[in-house]
Formats: structure tokens, sequence, C-alpha cells
């Protein structure tokens, strides 16, 4: 029987090269470094970006009490389900490095996708928003606030996609974000390595900007680099599950995709007035006439939509919308988002992450919830 943990608890044992340790170390304790260090860890698919990463984040936890974690990897996100740009402030160490773990952004955006591919300039945006947001929150120190605010570090996570429109997408990211740091992860197959040097640089390179070139960590006995195949797909699924799986107390017995499945199937939805809420589809058009129906059995990104938001809406968490009542005008949504964020929500984002099929593969959960069994946010 299929375990929610399984997949994510499989990982190998962890090995931290030499030469990690220097650049983590180079990273942390640079003197010259002030104020902290904003490090941008790049590099192809499957080279260690995130074990790098979370490596990095927790020695950096051992000099400051809080670290900020920019993830543009809408693949594989760190701390949230698949689709999301964020920022994440991280106040512990994380003591076992193989295994992923959820944890509420403090800003993210919805992009709706596991590829900036299908909207580049949208996903540029997202990510330069998020980044300003650090800047305004966590960077200026001229508030005038007594005391005054602690600068944090930064970690930026970015994804695989280093070739094409990938790459362009990663210099303007680099060129905007401006770090302290650029960490260049290398595999042994060169030519899909990024460039030697300060490849995002139009000029000359600026000393201030430190380069650090490191190599995979796994290394077979001809010195080349082993890739993790990972089933990015299953990787994924697993995410969204234990992201649902919030829906309920930790102590509840639920501990395989069935269990898990019979639980949302029962578990009672919030009720959300359909006049209450707007919708947008991400990368996609839907006629007006089918916009809510195209709603049903999917999942949702849950923002709000306020003049303070700007254009980009920041984005409170998932559902799943459950069923649509058209006569009485309600959407059902099951999600781990508390009522009082749920009652903030006035904008529904729809793209492509869907429900995981082994969700709806179980037998006696795929009935409509009925209204006496809902919650309401109104």
């Amino acid at each position: 029987m299929a375990s929610l943990s399984d997949n994510e608890n499989s990982s190998p044992n962890i090995y931290i090269p030499e030469e990690w340790s220097e650049a983590v170390d180079s990273i942390a304790y640079d003197s010259a470094t002030s104020p902290p260090p904003i490090a941008f860890i790049c590099g192809p698919k499957n080279c260690g970006k995130t074990t790098f990463s979370r490596y990095l984040l927790n020695v950096l936890l051992q000099r400051y009490r809080k670290v900020a974690y920019l993830d543009t990897d809408v693949g594989q996100p760190e701390f949230t389900p698949p689709g999301f740009l964020s920022l994440t402030i991280i106040d512990e160490v994380t003591p076992d490095m193989t295994t992923p773990c959820l944890k509420t952004p403090e800003r993210c955006l919805f992009f709706g996708d596991i590829s900036s591919k299908s909207a580049p300039s949208t996903y540029l945006n997202y990510a330069l928003v998020i980044c300003d947001y650090y800047q305004t929150e966590y960077r200026m120190s001229d508030k005038g606030e007594n005391p005054p605010m602690k600068e944090l570090p930064l970690i930026v996570n970015t994804p695989g996609w280093v070739k094409g429109a990938g790459y362009d997408l990663l210099v303007d990211m680099l060129k905007y974000i401006a770090p302290t740091h650029v960490v260049k992860m290398n595999i042994h197959a060169e030519n899909k390595n990024l460039p030697a040097g300060a490849f995002w640089v139009d000029g000359e390179h600026d000393d201030r900007v430190n380069i650090i070139e490191i190599n995979s960590a796994l290394r077979d006995s001809l010195n080349r680099s082993v890739l993790i195949r990972k089933d990015a797909h299953l990787l994924r699924d697993m995410r969204i599950l234990s992201y649902f799986r919030q829906c309920f107390p930790r102590d509840w017995n639920i501990y395989t995709i069935k269990e898990l499945a019979r639980a949302l199937a029962s578990h009672r939805p919030f009720e959300v007035p359909i006049a209450n809420v707007k919708i947008q589809h991400l990368q996609s058009v839907v006629p007006s006439s089918d916009s809510f129906y195209s709603l049903n059995a999917s999942i949702v990104g849950l923002a709000v939509d306020s003049e303070d938001s700007g254009k980009f809406p920041w984005c409170v968490g998932l559902g799943i919308v459950r069923g649509i009542d058209v006569f009485k005008g309600v959407l059902y949504v099951i999600t781990p988002v508390p009522l009082s964020s749920l009652q903030k929500v006035n904008l529904l984002l729809q793209g492509h992450i869907q429900i995981p099929t082994c969700l709806l593969q179980v037998q006696g959960c795929i009935s409509p919830y009925m209204t006496t069994n809902a919650l309401t946010t109104s």
C-alpha cells in the first residue's frame, strides 16, 4: 500500500563535498560581506542546487537568527506546492536535508504551471516583484526604525532550465537581484553548464560579486557526475498530497494515499459565494460562460486582490474546488488555509496544476459534496 512519505524519505544520505563546505563558509563568514549576503544558486537540472541551498541555509542560520529564501523553481519548490514563486523567512535549522518540508511563505505568487516556458514574461515579473518585497522589508535599513531593522541574508534558488529562453530569464534575474555571491553548479556534461565567468554582465565584471563554481556532489569512479534521476511528476504529486494533508490534525491516522483520498472526500468544504470572487485563468483563455464550470474538480490559487496588492495579487494558498452549486451560487472549496485568511480571498487563479490522479482513482471518493456538509466563508 502506497505511503504518503515513502517517496520523500527514500533519498540517499547527503554527501557534502569539501568544495561545497568551502563555498558555503565563504558566503556565510565572508568578512567583506556587509550587509548580509545575497546568494544566487544556479546550474542545470540535477546538479544539486536544492541540496546545496539547504546546506547553505543551515550554515547561515548559525550566524543569523533568520534567513530569507526566494524560490523561483515553480516545478520543484522547496517550501511550497508546485506552481508558486515565494519568499519564505526561515528561523530554524532543518535537521534532515533529505526531506522537503512545507512552510508558510511570507509572500507568494501563484504562477500556475511547473515551468516558466508557458509565460516567461509573467514568470520574470513575479520573481522581480517578490525580490522588491524582500528589498523593501528586509534589505533597506533607512526606515527610521528604532531599533533599526536587522537586514536578512537571502538565498535565491533557481530552476534547472539554463538554455535558450531559460538562460535569458536567468540573466535578467541576476541583473535585477544584484547578488553578492553567485554559485554556479556544474555537471560533467559541459555543454549543459552555464558559461564561465560573469556571463550575465554586459561590460566589465563587478569585483564586488563573488563568483563561486562548484561541481555536482555525486561522482563515479571516472570522476563523472552521477545525476539523480528523479521522477519529477511523482514528486510534485507527493508535494500536493502533503499540502492537502494539512487539512487534518497531525495526530490523525492518515498514512496512505487511499486514507487521504477518503478523508478529503468526507471533509467539510468551505462554502464560497460565487458573487464574492473573481476568476482569472492563467496561461489559457476560457469563455466567460464556462468560467465557473471550468473550476469544478480543479486546484486553484487563493489570492487577495486589493488596491494595495498592485498588478500581481499575493496568494495565501491552494484550494480544491470540490463542487459548484450554480442554483445556490456557491463553490465548495477544500483547503488547509485558515478561515481568517480565506475570508479575505476574492480571486481564484486557475492554472495547470492538477489534482493528482491517485486521489481520483480511489473508489467512492468522487461523489460531490452536499450543501449540508459545508462551512461558509461569508
